[in-house]
């Protein structure tokens, strides 16, 4: 076996054993990272490149965007924004070093976002905590090369509220500081669900008052949020309420 071949096949095994812990190594210019675009999560969520990467977002279910975040990309930067698809996906090359925090325009509310840290961190995303949910610090970006949404792997740029991981269960960074879920995250969603059901049933009664009529509107987002139902429904129930 040449020397080449040889660093090749190397690399193939060391680029599976680290897949298997959710955690990948930065990515060069050559390469196109992926970023799939789930139920209310980007994964990887943390993702480190090089300067001239082109990354490619990815829809893995629902209908979803990818679009920076204006005051949190490096001042020379460009902002991105893929605008909502439902199929496809979406590319951008990264040319500007620094710190780039983006998120999902439906579900921005429910804390869908993401980081990604070109060359070494920087810029206004530094600054101060991401302002909708979670993502890991820049630095802990960078040791790892790609942080995995669920992993448990220290360092977390915010103190703000959890999100859903691709196998449905909760993720909270709290105390521990750490991406694994905690016991009283799936009790706590389980609650919000059961309220969740009984607004929706609330909302189906033919005799529901106007005043019923805001907390409808939210049920019905949060409902889409979770991708209960589809662009085209939430957009019929949407008119109706606002009908009334």
């Amino acid at each position: 076996m040449t020397n080449y071949n040889r660093r090749q096949f190397l690399g193939v095994l060391g680029a599976g054993a680290v897949a298997g812990v959710g955690i990948t190594q930065p990515a060069s210019a050559q390469e196109t990272p992926v970023v799939k675009m789930g139920n209310n999560y980007f994964d990887p969520i943390g993702l480190h490149v090089e300067p001239g990467t082109t990354v490619r977002f990815e829809l893995a279910a629902g209908a979803h965007s990818a679009t920076a975040y204006e005051n949190r990309i490096p001042s020379d930067a460009s902002a991105f924004d893929s605008g909502t698809i439902s199929s496809g996906s979406f590319e951008y090359t990264f040319e500007t070093p620094g710190t780039y925090d983006y998120y999902c325009i439906p579900h921005k509310s429910v804390g869908m976002v993401g980081r990604i840290v070109v060359g070494s961190p920087g810029g206004p995303a530094e600054e101060s905590s991401i302002p909708d949910g979670e993502v890991p610090d820049s630095e802990t970006i960078v040791q790892n090369g790609a942080v995995a949404i669920g992993s448990d792997v220290d360092g977390s740029g915010s103190t703000g509220g959890g999100m859903m991981g691709p196998g449905g269960g909760g993720m909270m960074g709290g105390s521990r500081g750490g991406w694994g879920g905690v016991p009283f995250v799936g009790g706590a969603l389980g609650m919000l669900g059961l309220a969740g059901g009984l607004l929706y049933w609330a909302l189906g009664r033919g005799d529901a008052s106007p005043e019923s009529d805001d907390s409808a509107m939210e049920t019905l987002q949060r409902r889409y949020a979770r991708g209960e139902i589809d662009e085209e429904e939430f957009q019929k129930r949407r008119e109706r309420l606002e009908d009334r």
